[in-house]
């Protein structure tokens, strides 16, 4: 809004109050044309912060409006992500690490906006989380767990090894959607957890798979556990 250079925003809508944070990359080769992109009234696209590689952190949006960053998706009982979330955009690629002095600002500017807006860790999701099949970022090479041991995202128990829960597809599928995920099928939301938890993973659904979503359904239900919209 005033001050801020981005146009590319609005009213969150029926007074929503943001209570998710979404990660993306830009999948733009430079920060400058990601910050064009973004603040191209023709573009309509947007994102409340940028983050460049260097470490500098520039807001696009206010906070307070809702910003055009995460499209068709949900996250548990939510529908309409962008009235309900902060987008912050980090200047990758995509297929590159994410440089340290990025990292560190991210590191910085998630613990600000989750104290804001009393934000839990579990609630710091990836554009892929809420709309698996469509999206990928913020990728494999995004350190989910640096950002979990600092109490900003979650992590499943390194402790758990096998399923304690039902065996199969229907198994999978009943914690991923406790836990947030969409219900859409089996094996694009097995691609999404992977792509966040286990990028290392191939093939067929296995008991690891199941034993890291099972624990992070149990500890972590979406809407606090409260049936779905």
């Amino acid at each position: 809004m005033p001050g801020l250079p981005s146009p590319n925003c609005g009213e969150r809508r029926e007074g929503a109050r943001p209570d998710l944070i979404v990660i993306h990359y830009t999948a733009m080769a430079t920060v400058e044309e990601a910050r064009a992109r973004l603040c191209d009234p023709a573009a309509e696209v947007s994102a409340h912060w940028l983050i460049a590689p260097d470490g500098a952190a520039e807001q696009l949006v206010d906070e307070a409006h809702r910003a055009w960053h995460a499209g068709a998706g949900s996250w548990g009982a939510v529908r309409d992500v962008n009235s309900r979330s902060i987008g912050i955009e980090l200047a990758n690629p995509g297929d590159r690490p994410f440089p340290e002095p990025q990292m560190t600002a991210l590191e910085r500017l998630l613990a600000a906006v989750m104290a804001h807006w009393s934000i839990p860790p579990e609630r710091v999701i990836g554009h892929s989380d809420m709309a698996p099949g469509r999206k990928g970022d913020p990728g494999p090479r995004f350190d989910w767990r640096r950002l979990a041991l600092q109490g900003l995202s979650v992590w499943p128990d390194p402790s758990v090894q096998r399923a304690a829960g039902p065996g199969g597809a229907a198994g999978f599928m009943d914690s991923a959607r406790a836990f947030g995920y969409p219900d859409l099928p089996a094996a694009t939301v097995l691609s999404a957890f992977r792509l966040r938890f286990r990028p290392w993973a191939a093939g067929p659904e296995t008991a690891e798979d199941r034993a890291a979503i099972a624990d992070l359904a149990r500890r972590f239900p979406v809407d606090g556990g409260a049936g779905r919209a």
